[in-house]
């Protein structure tokens, strides 16, 4: 539980940091930088390539490289547009949409109403009735990603970190060039490189490695409510790190949309929260 807290804690302080240099290299330079990077620690951490992978595996892998990167790209360009706390909040919809599709219970459709409202409210910011419609769109996108990306990481995790660095270097394959065709040289200057490590390691590297973890030992369902708190992390970080102050309509918001994810997960959890005290410490 402590390790999935702490991916979370690290993607959302990352993703602030990305949007710092936004001016100077892109969204799509930003998910370069990020994807380039993160594939170059882990295959020199892991050094994966020995790695005998069964071939029912790698339908899900490529999958889980390619979701990686269709998602950055696509939070990055609804960060263009939108503050990230309002990104997030419409991101992790992708996630909640399939865990109630998958349920299919009667109480699910409070959760839906709830989810919905949360929508509604996050267009009314300091100044009224303003949200922008193609960041909403991005958004929109990226949580479908979102979605497929929880799917294939719980088959993933069975390979460990190995995984994680092979389907890092699939997303890279084309994230890399699609940065580089936006950005030019202008992301290998020494400083945006460093400012690219440290996205790359607190949005990427360390959350991927953590979420494989968490997956292993915890149920789907619990992982789900854990990531709950993506939107109030990502605007708490927004508005400490890039000053993106939100209306109390939009907190509300995006509380009813975190309440909407721990109340669509937490069912699953407690039904098979006994199994998991019987098993045996150690």
């Amino acid at each position: 539980m402590t390790a999935a807290f702490a991916s979370l804690m690290s993607l959302q302080i990352g993703a602030a940091f990305a949007k710092t240099i936004f001016p100077s290299v892109g969204p799509e330079g930003v998910a370069a930088l990020r994807i380039g990077i993160t594939a170059l620690i882990l295959c020199l951490m892991f050094r994966p390539w020995p790695l005998k992978v069964e071939r029912s595996y790698w339908p899900s892998i490529v999958m889980y490289g390619a979701m990686i990167g269709i998602m950055n790209i696509l939070i990055y360009r609804a960060f263009l547009y939108i503050p990230i706390g309002i990104a997030i909040s419409i991101e992790v919809l992708g996630p909640l949409g399939a865990a109630l599709l998958s349920k299919k219970r009667k109480s699910d459709v409070m959760w839906v109403l709830i989810a919905l409202i949360g929508v509604f409210l996050l267009p009314y910011g300091q100044s009224g009735f303003t949200l922008n419609a193609m960041g909403v769109f991005y958004a929109a996108l990226a949580a479908i990603s979102w979605g497929i990306y929880i799917s294939c990481a719980s088959k993933v995790s069975n390979l460990g970190a190995n995984g994680v660095a092979i389907g890092v270097s699939i997303a890279s394959i084309f994230v890399v060039p699609i940065g580089f065709t936006q950005a030019g040289l202008a992301l290998l200057k020494p400083e945006i490189l460093a400012v690219g490590l440290i996205i790359a390691i607190l949005s990427s590297a360390l959350p991927f490695l953590l979420d494989m973890y968490a997956l292993k030992r915890l149920p789907k369902s619990l992982f789900g409510i854990l990531m709950s708190a993506s939107p109030a992390v990502s605007a708490i970080a927004g508005w400490i790190i890039l000053g993106e102050a939100l209306s109390s309509i939009q907190w509300t918001g995006i509380l009813a949309i975190s309440i909407a994810c721990i109340g669509a997960t937490l069912p699953a959890y407690t039904s098979i929260k006994p199994t998991y005290r019987k098993l045996p410490e150690g």
